[in-house]
């Protein structure tokens, strides 16, 4: 029986299709928030995916596959909706644009959460294009409102993606950032979230005062960044074969540390974010270790 989730991960779950140099496209059960729910899972963390699914094909794959993730089941919902897919042109440089204006993923309904969850969960996590939806934006920021009077923690990955790019998602932001203890965000993302300010990293710590940042440099590896103090893991050393779903890895890996081993220090939960995101890349698509093989990555010591 799958344990009471710990960590519940909002947000979407969607189908890409990524156009292959034939011309055929290829059809891959994916979304970042879902990704992020994966790999906690799989890192032995008590996890939920809370969101909601289509009851078609597309559907039926997402929430068979959230099932074999061993995700606590009670969080995620089906309805007889459009799925939400996200039409890859290119991954070279990255161009996408998504299909689902009435889908799936906008009926996620807050109200059917079971009875008294917030009894177990001690993190919520929320990101990426979920928040730049309308009508689902509102309703999980306020479940974030009301777990963060409850006294949980939130969690946050940006993720920015081009439906952020509109004045109604600033708002959002901002309180959200308010709210968060934990901020993942990418050297990428932070250049996009705050384009023309000279200093994006002293914007985004002002915005969040009370969150530990971790920021993400690709092959340059990442940082922690907490009250002045800055931690700084290279990324380890893996034959590369893709970077799809990396950030999601380093984001899931990070709260499975915290909530794995909370009395360990900031660069053991820094090192298990970058060793989770190498171990990603180091696979084809959006990869999900397991504890064991993050903990032999990092035993190794071996890093660029």
């Amino acid at each position: 029986m799958t344990q009471a989730a710990r960590f519940v991960v909002f947000g979407e779950a969607l189908t890409d299709f990524i156009r292959q140099p034939d011309g055929q496209w290829r059809a891959v059960a994916g979304g970042a928030c879902w990704n992020v729910a994966r790999v906690a899972a799989r890192l032995g963390v008590p996890t939920g995916y809370a969101g909601s699914v289509s009851t078609d094909v597309f559907g039926q794959e997402l929430y068979a596959l959230t099932r074999e993730a061993g995700l606590d089941m009670r969080f995620t919902q089906q309805v007889a909706k459009a799925p939400l897919l996200a039409m890859v042109t290119s991954t070279t440089p990255p161009d996408y644009f998504f299909i689902g204006d009435d889908s799936a993923d906008l009926h996620f309904d807050p109200t059917r959460l079971p009875p008294d969850w917030l009894d177990e969960v001690q993190v919520l996590h929320f990101g990426c294009i979920s928040l730049a939806r309308e009508p689902l934006a509102p309703r999980l920021l306020q479940v974030a409102r009301e777990a963060s009077r409850a006294g949980r923690k939130i969690a946050f990955d940006p993720n920015w993606r081009k439906l952020m790019d509109n004045p109604g998602y600033r708002p959002l932001l901002r309180e959200l950032l308010s709210l968060s203890h934990y901020v993942k965000v990418s050297d990428e993302d932070l250049g996009r979230l705050f384009a023309g300010d000279p200093t994006p990293l002293a914007t985004l710590q002002a915005l969040a005062p009370q969150a530990e940042i971790l920021l993400t440099l690709g092959g340059q590896g990442m940082q922690w960044i907490k009250d002045g103090q800055v931690l700084r893991q290279p990324a380890y050393a893996v034959q590369v074969i893709d970077t799809v779903g990396c950030g999601d890895a380093s984001m899931g890996g990070w709260i499975a540390s915290l909530l794995r081993q909370p009395q360990a220090p900031a660069i053991a939960h820094l090192q298990c974010a970058a060793a989770a995101a190498a171990l990603s890349a180091a696979r084809a698509g959006a990869y999900a270790a397991t504890w064991d093989e993050v903990q032999a990555l990092i035993a190794t010591g071996s890093s660029h």
